[in-house]
């Protein structure tokens, strides 16, 4: 029997996590080497236990996940990626792929079919949800400008447009203007919707 294959488990949420593990363990050709709580961990940790697959949330603290993706494949290009989130948003799919990502699930994904998407990522095969990468190819890639998607990540948690406009170091005339053509960008009718709508894509991720 050939070795079993290296995991490497990325997500902030301990529980999660650790069910991820024992499901993945009870595999006879899967073993989790390494665990860690956040995206700046990663690569340490794959240095230091040499794994062949990395499981990785998106979310996290430090580094998200797509960002973490493309630093563990620049520092370990042997070691392929498997994002496995709660977050099934197609620019999420889409940033993870260009990130250098070899899957994409979902972590309702019943353990027999994560088990094979870790095999088949392993072998160099791309695994991707087949419902999100149709809603992928239907949502195309962001509209916004990258100043009008810092307009909306700061518009995530309220405020007032001078708010937004301090918090940014922009103008309140400028920041009105990133909003409405954010408004207008993801056919909403105000900012919240925006916010709403944009999130769903995937279109906000990052700092």
């Amino acid at each position: 029997m050939s070795d079993p294959i290296r995991l490497l488990l990325a997500d902030d949420q301990a529980l999660v996590r650790g069910a991820l593990a024992a499901l993945l363990s009870l595999e006879p050709d899967l073993d989790v080497v390494a665990e860690v709580g956040r995206g700046d961990e990663v690569v340490d940790a794959a240095r230091r236990t040499g794994p062949d697959v990395a499981l990785l949330d998106v979310e996290m603290p430090g580094l998200d996940g797509i960002a973490a993706t493309a630093a563990l494949r620049a520092a370990l290009p042997g070691c392929r990626v498997l994002v496995v989130t709660t977050f099934g948003r197609p620019g999420y799919l889409r940033r993870a792929m260009e990130a250098g990502a070899g899957g994409f699930v979902v972590k309702d994904t019943p353990a027999r079919q994560l088990a094979d998407a870790v095999r088949r990522v392993h072998a160099g095969l791309r695994v991707v949800d087949p419902a999100l990468a149709a809603e992928t190819l239907a949502a195309g890639t962001s509209p916004l400008t990258e100043r009008e998607t810092a307009v909306l990540r700061a518009a995530r948690s309220g405020g007032t447009v001078a708010d937004l406009a301090a918090a940014l170091h922009l103008s309140e005339g400028t920041v009105r203007n990133h909003l409405s053509a954010a408004i207008g960008k993801t056919g909403a009718r105000n900012r919240a919707t925006a916010v709403r709508l944009a999130e769903q894509n995937g279109w906000l991720l990052g700092e």
